[in-house]
């Protein structure tokens, strides 16, 4: 009788040589492209009102509409790379984001650009969230630390060198490069995709039929986290309480967001975010600290080109281009980072040196004035630069190291949708100290000048004599010489409440720091890796 051999499923093969790189190039470039578009724009934002007739307030929108659609897809990342299949949800969203940045370019109108950018949100939420699996897969278990080390250069040097890219397009082209430059990365994207990424073997046997749509979940989720996020992105601009569709939001937040985590919990036994995972330990931990990282990075983003450009008297292209060194020291520190992951040192002590690092980096920042030369600058964020090659990586490996391979989706997902509420919440804050911290030091500097004080009618005189010996009358004159003395303490109040603000992010850093020493350190074993491949970032 002849024996019957068992046939094992066979085991994918690994890409190798060129096909390789080519998949490493292309996950970190649509990485790269996604992360940019959350910062390009920030510097682009007075040319663009302009050009399209709208005030800088309601400009804004374009940046609020992405992060919208962003921090809503990212958290359903798992469930739809399920439905649809990785590969085919990975060319799907580089198409729409694609199609979403040449709407951008030739809007002209600025709720037609709006739409394009909440397009391109939904898009980009994707690309995030499959390229690091991508990368993953093309590499072994024993090198995935360095695969997650190359990924994390594009998750830094994205919202990096955004505002460097904007401030060259803004001072030598038209603002709508911003977003056509995105079009031929997004063609060679899908077609390098295309060609060379395999679909794994649960996406040839996909069956619609058999996955319950959690609708309820996603409409809650979409509503909870859509009205979060504007209450966040536009609460200063729109004076907080005082406006009517904050408040209704607000209520709308309240509401929806604890009927989301109910029905994910109790309601439903397949949900589209397993809100079960957060009951693990390091997860939990994880995402508290990862929801500080993105504060800090967010709001270092916003903080550093306001503070170089309206304080100091950077142009937009000198402000980008002193964050090159910062970003070029970068990419060696995780390849450093990468190296002493694969040797098991533990990824908790990555953590702490990352948080001091990104600590001194605002206190620094807290130190410096209307005089400070580049060269301080560029020192600073050299430092802000280690700080994220240690704290980013590790981090997200901590976080999901001690879970399932069945919880890895719904963790990634959830530990990518922390960074970029904390980066909401760290718009929203800074935006709001700086108003008050403001007004609290114009008082204060106002409070100094004295009628009659001999400094004060020294200065003003000096002034008034100046523009006298440039041909004003003696009344046009004194006029001037209290306007120009108005914006010396503007100017001066808006400094000190910058330095106000970078000294609050460091504190952030300061008193969470004893949350890492709740992390497990445990490294992946080859199971957990190769599933946190199946998932994604």
């Amino acid at each position: 009788m002849a024996t019957q051999t068992l046939a094992l499923p066979a085991v994918p093969a690994l890409p190798t040589g060129f096909k390789k790189w080519i998949i490493v190039v292309t996950a970190i470039s649509a990485a790269i492209i996604e992360l940019i578009d959350t910062s390009i724009v920030n510097v682009g934002l007075t040319d663009i009102a302009g050009n399209l007739g709208v005030t800088v307030e309601d400009v804004s929108w374009v940046v609020t509409a992405y992060a919208i659609a962003n921090v809503i897809v990212i958290p359903m990342t798992g469930f739809l790379q399920r439905y649809f299949g990785r590969k085919n949800y990975y060319i799907g969203s580089i198409i729409l984001f694609t199609i979403a940045s040449y709407g951008c370019g030739f809007a002209d109108n600025l709720w037609v650009l709006v739409g394009f950018r909440f397009l391109q949100g939904i898009g980009g939420g994707a690309l995030l969230s499959t390229s690091q699996g991508l990368m993953y897969d093309a590499f072994p278990p024993s090198q995935r630390p360095v695969a997650s080390a190359l990924f994390g250069m594009g998750i830094v040097l994205g919202p990096t060198l955004g505002p460097t890219l904007g401030g060259y397009i803004i001072d030598n082209y038209h603002w709508s490069w911003m977003f056509y430059i995105n079009v031929p990365i997004g063609i060679a994207a899908v077609l390098l995709s295309s060609a060379f990424i395999d679909k794994k073997e649960d996406e040839l046997n996909i069956k619609r039929n058999t996955i319950q749509i959690d609708q309820l979940g996603i409409l809650l989720l979409a509503v909870g986290i859509g009205s979060l996020q504007y209450v966040l992105e536009r609460g200063e601009a729109d004076d907080w309480f005082d406006d009517r569709i904050i408040q209704w939001l607000t209520v709308v937040a309240i509401i929806a967001i604890p009927s989301f985590i109910w029905w994910e919990l109790r309601g439903t036994k397949e949900p589209v975010v397993d809100l079960r995972t957060l009951k693990n330990r390091n997860l939990s931990v994880g995402s508290l600290l990862m929801v500080i990282v993105g504060y800090g990075l967010f709001t270092s983003v916003l903080l550093y080109p306001l503070f170089a450009q309206r304080i100091v008297g950077l142009t937009a292209t000198q402000t980008g281009k002193l964050l090159i060194p910062g970003g070029l020291l970068t990419l060696p520190m995780f390849a450093l980072v990468g190296r002493l992951l694969a040797k098991g040192v533990s990824p908790r002590l990555n953590v702490i040196v990352g948080y001091v690092a990104f600590a001194s980096f605002c206190f620094i920042m807290s130190t410096y004035n209307m005089e400070t030369s580049d060269n301080y600058f560029i020192y600073a964020l050299m430092i802000r630069g280690i700080g994220l090659a240690f704290v980013n990586v590790p981090l997200i490996n901590q976080s999901v190291a001690t879970l399932s391979p069945k919880q890895l989706p719904t963790g990634i997902a959830i530990v990518n949708m922390m960074r970029q509420v904390g980066g909401a919440f760290g718009v929203a804050i800074t935006n709001t100290f700086v108003t008050q911290r403001m007004a609290v030091h114009r008082g204060d500097l106002v409070s100094n000048l004295q009628p009659g004080d001999m400094l004060t009618t020294e200065r003003l005189n000096a002034m008034a004599q100046a523009l006298a010996a440039k041909g004003i009358n003696t009344f046009d004159a004194v006029t001037g010489a209290y306007k120009n003395m108005d914006l010396i303490i503007s100017r001066q109040a808006l400094m000190l409440s910058y330095l106000d603000t970078f000294k609050l992010a460091g504190l952030f850093f300061v008193f969470s720091f004893p949350l890492i020493f709740l992390l497990k350190s445990k490294k992946m074993d080859a199971t957990t890796a190769k599933a946190v491949a199946d998932a994604a970032h």
